[in-house]
C-alpha cells in the first residue's frame, strides 16, 4: 500500500499537493516496472461460468466457484492473457482457468472452455454495461446504511461536505480491486490531514456489499488496518459502511454496479464517486485508473465552486 508519510507541509493547498504527488505517483511507477518482471506469481485453480463479455474492456464478468486458499465465490470481471478467449467465449460457457496474481495485477491463464448446452436466457445480456454510471449533476438519493460503529447513517447527513464514495468488500484479496482502493482512500484520507481546512470540508465513506459477513466489527477493524492508526478521530473523516440487502443494492445499483438475480449477488466492477456538498454527481470513476492527485482535484473544484 501506498503511504503518504513523506508528504512535506504545504502553506497552499492547491498546485504544491498535486505536483508532489504526481511525482510520487511517477516514481512508484518506475518502480513498479523495474520490479514487474522478478516479481513471484501466485497460481490458483479458477472455475465459473460467464454471465456477461465486456470486449471493449477485454474482460469477462464471471460468477466463479470459491477459490482455495485465496477468495470465496464471487461474480466479477476478468482479463485473460491469451486474446482468443474473448473470440472464443460466450454467455453460459464453464471456464476452467489458472488465476495468475503478479504484484498488483491479475489475469487467468490456462484456459479451457466448456460450452453451454442449456438455456442461457435467463442469463444477464452479454451487453452488461460496467462504464455506466449517474450523469454528472444528478441528485443523489439518501440511502440508509450502517457504520462501522452499528450507528445507523444517511447520506444526506453529508451534505454541506464533498462525499468521496467507494464500493468494496473485506474479504476481496484482488490487488487491483478492493485493495487498491482502500488503499488510495488511504492516502487521500493522509494527504487531507494534511491540510486542515480540506480535511473539515470532506468526508470518506467506503460501502461494502458483502453485508452477510461486514458486519459493523470487523467494518471498524478492516478501517484500523487500512488507516494504519487506532486514533478516534479516524472515523470522523472516514466511514466504512454496510446495510441490509435492499439497502446495499439499491446503492450499489444507482452507481451503476450491476445486480446479478440469478446468484443474488452485486457484480463487484469498480465505482468511486465524488459527491459534491449540496448532494449531486460530481464524478464517478469506473475504473482504478484514478490517483489521489485527481480526487483532491475534484474536491478542491467543488469547494471553489
Amino acid at each position: 500500500m501506498r503511504t503518504a508519510n513523506n508528504y512535506s507541509r504545504w502553506s497552499r493547498c492547491g498546485g504544491q499537493l498535486r505536483v508532489l504527488l504526481l511525482v510520487a505517483s511517477l516514481g512508484l511507477g518506475i518502480l513498479a516496472c523495474r520490479s514487474d518482471s522478478s516479481e513471484p506469481q501466485q497460481h490458483y485453480p479458477f472455475k465459473g461460468t460467464v454471465v456477461a463479455l465486456h470486449p471493449k474492456q477485454q474482460q469477462a464478468t464471471i460468477s466463479h466457484d470459491a477459490i482455495p486458499g485465496y477468495m470465496g465465490a464471487m461474480t466479477m470481471p476478468f482479463s485473460f492473457k491469451r486474446p482468443w478467449v474473448y473470440e472464443a467465449l460466450a454467455v453460459g460457457d464453464t471456464v476452467q482457468a489458472t488465476l495468475v496474481i503478479a504484484g498488483d495485477r491479475d489475469w487467468l491463464d490456462d484456459v479451457t472452455i466448456t460450452r453451454s448446452t442449456g438455456d442461457s436466457t435467463s442469463l444477464p445480456p452479454t451487453a452488461m454495461d460496467l462504464t455506466r454510471s449517474p450523469q454528472p449533476g444528478g441528485e443523489v438519493p439518501n440511502f440508509s446504511l450502517v457504520n462501522q460503529d452499528g450507528k445507523a447513517i444517511q447520506l444526506h447527513q453529508y451534505h454541506g461536505k464533498v462525499l468521496l464514495l467507494t464500493f468494496i468488500y473485506t474479504r476481496c484479496p484482488l490487488p487491483d480491486f478492493c485493495p487498491k482502493m482502500v488503499g488510495q482512500f488511504a492516502d487521500a484520507y493522509r494527504a487531507l490531514r494534511q491540510i486542515p481546512s480540506l480535511l473539515a470540508k470532506t468526508h470518506l465513506l467506503c460501502v461494502s456489499f458483502d453485508h452477510t459477513f461486514d458486519t459493523p466489527g470487523i467494518l471498524h477493524s478492516y478501517g484500523a488496518a487500512f488507516a494504519g492508526s487506532d486514533d478516534p478521530t479516524l472515523f470522523t473523516h472516514w466511514e466504512f459502511s454496510s446495510g441490509t440487502a435492499t439497502e446495499v443494492q439499491q446503492i450499489s445499483q444507482f452507481f451503476g454496479l450491476v445486480y446479478v438475480p440469478e446468484t443474488g449477488e452485486i457484480a463487484h466492477s469498480l465505482r468511486t464517486a465524488v459527491i459534491s456538498p449540496k448532494g449531486t454527481v460530481i464524478k464517478v470513476y469506473t475504473d482504478n485508473s484514478w490517483t489521489v492527485a485527481d480526487i483532491l482535484h475534484e474536491v478542491e473544484s467543488a469547494l471553489a465552486g
